[in-house]
């Protein structure tokens, strides 16, 4: 028997999350894809190129983030000048979009060892983190260069921050991803 119950989320709209529970299933021994018990180390082959493509989907939001915030900045007109002469305003976009520019470079670092057949388990996981991370400031930044229309579903810069805030927290968490950079990077005792 096989139960499907979708799970509500704060983003991600356009694609479904669900649990699945399979009860009782039996697979022909023809139909075994790898090796029986060692699916998990399967699975582990497609981890780091997955990093890499989130990485890329977190900076592009942040991007989109930072092309309608600066839009907004250099459009808005406060006290008879736009607002993105404000360092406190231009700064951070500033900010975020040199963090987006770094993360990118080191995503790019990590799918070319990848195409090469070479270990990029530490790039592809540092990748993710400062990507996510990046995308997330951008999208934060966008949406206090806004203000409240930055909270309003208007110029959809808060539709962007639900969605990039997911990365922080999926595939991997940002905690385990420095756990996994303190211990293959560093040399540190694993910690988990």
């Amino acid at each position: 028997a096989c139960t499907i119950r979708k799970i509500e989320k704060l983003g991600r709209s356009a694609v479904d999350s669900n649990e699945v529970f399979i009860e009782n299933l039996e697979v022909p021994d023809e139909d075994v894809v790898g090796e029986v018990g060692r699916g998990f180390y399967h699975l582990l082959d497609g981890l780091n190129p997955e990093r890499v493509v989130i990485a890329m989907e977190a900076i592009g939001i942040g991007r989109s983030a930072l092309e309608i915030a600066s839009q907004y900045a250099r459009d808005r007109q406060v006290f008879g000048r736009t607002i993105g002469a404000n360092q406190a305003l231009a700064h951070p976009l500033a900010r975020a979009w040199a963090d987006l520019e770094a993360a990118e470079l080191l995503a790019y670092k990590a799918a070319w060892l990848y195409d090469q057949g070479w270990s990029c388990g530490q790039e592809s996981n540092a990748a993710k983190l400062l990507a996510a991370d990046a995308g997330y400031a951008a999208c934060d930044a966008a949406v206090q260069t806004l203000g409240g229309f930055g909270y309003a579903k208007e110029y959809h810069v808060e539709r962007l921050w639900r969605e990039v805030r997911l990365y922080r927290i999926a595939p991997i968490s940002q905690e385990m991803v420095l756990n996994y950079l303190a211990q293959h990077s560093l040399g540190l005792p694993k910690s988990y």
